[in-house]
């Protein structure tokens, strides 16, 4: 890619239909164009997928790619970095090989994938509520903080958290800026 070209980035957005009402599909594109600022190169070219969806979903991917039978907020399905197994059964996730073991071939001119972010509106809003902010800050906070998780970020170590809350705290002040700018 030379200088002067933009990097391709595909965001590919879907919301559960109970929830399209409730969302802007272009504001929450504004977000994940916001949080793939902060979390990949200035030119890398990618793709990445967001889903907005319920409790029972969320809950029902966690129990099978993290172990944990509960519902959670967000869940990051990078294609590059593993997640954190939390449940009881063992790494192997019941003999299942890792993915490393099966490089994904992807077509002739594909963008590479980053990977998946889903999250939960329904604790989405039970968290801007006992947080006493508007859902909007919520689902941007969980948004970019899922781009994050994709590329690598973690906070499981005090000096990884605030490296990923800084590049958070960014892509929130751009986000918002531009709310402002566009009311």
């Amino acid at each position: 890619m030379t200088e002067s070209q933009e990097p391709i980035r595909q965001i590919d957005i879907n919301i559960a239909p109970s929830f399209h009402n409730d969302l802007s599909e272009s504001w929450i594109y504004t977000v994940v164009e916001a949080g793939l600022e902060v979390a990949v190169a200035p030119d890398e070219d990618c793709q990445v997928s967001l889903l907005v969806t319920g409790d029972a979903t969320v809950r029902q991917l966690n129990h099978r790619f993290r172990g944990l039978d509960e519902v959670t907020d967000v869940l990051s399905f990078s294609s590059s970095h593993d997640g954190h197994w939390e449940g009881e059964v063992p790494e192997s996730r019941n003999g299942q090989p890792d993915s490393g073991d099966f490089p994904f071939v992807l077509p002739p001119g594909e963008l590479p994938p980053l990977g998946e972010v889903v999250i939960s509106f329904p604790q989405a809003q039970r968290q801007a509520l006992q947080r006493s902010q508007p859902v909007d800050q919520e689902m941007a906070l969980l948004i970019v903080h899922g781009i994050l998780h994709l590329v690598g970020h973690d906070h499981l170590e005090q000096e990884d958290t605030a490296r990923m809350q800084a590049r958070e705290q960014a892509a929130l002040a751009s986000v918002f800026q531009i709310g402002a700018a566009n009311t």
